[in-house]
């Protein structure tokens, strides 16, 4: 199985080979290389239709998730029952975005890409931070994840932020 990695944004200059192999020691980190995955990179205007459409926020952002199992328990992996099922679902990454993020905290862009797209894959495994509790658990396994990825690559990437939006 494997990742479709799309770019369908000319704002920032991508190379999709180095995320697609950041990905990957992502997804083989979580053993969900079976499974496969979409990954679209767009561009402000993109994101922010696709944010406002879904979430009903009217803004640009860093990433939106799109489970193909919307149920999914955090920690646990989907067990499909064809092959038409091995898939995890999709991840718009809001590119133009980032880079604004990355430029105003001296931050490289592909680093911030693959912590986001950690992020965007733990919410396809079910994971959320509708509120502390739920924030709490996202953040212990995105924190996992990037030890790990750290121990494998010889990064030190981090969390980007401790804070997510819980709603109350």
């Amino acid at each position: 199985m494997g990742v479709v990695l799309r770019n369908l944004q000319k704002v920032v200059p991508l190379r999709r080979a180095r995320l697609r192999r950041n990905v990957d020691v992502i997804r083989h980190i979580l053993g969900i290389q079976k499974f496969d995955l979409g990954i679209i990179c767009v561009d402000n205007k993109r994101i922010q239709q696709i944010n406002r459409m879904y979430r009903k926020q009217n803004v640009p952002t860093d990433v939106l998730s799109f489970p193909f199992y919307e149920d999914l328990r955090p920690g646990r992996l989907p067990c499909p029952f064809h092959r038409d099922d091995l898939n995890l679902g999709d991840i718009f990454l809001g590119v133009e975005f980032v880079m604004k993020q990355c430029q105003e905290e001296s931050q490289d862009l592909y680093e911030a890409l693959t912590i986001i797209t950690a992020h965007g894959i733990c919410h396809l495994l079910g994971y959320r931070h509708d509120t502390e509790e739920e924030l709490t658990e996202m953040l212990q396994r995105e924190s996992y994840i990037l030890t790990e990825y750290n121990r494998l690559t010889g990064s030190h990437l981090e969390p980007l932020t401790k804070t997510c939006c819980v709603k109350t």
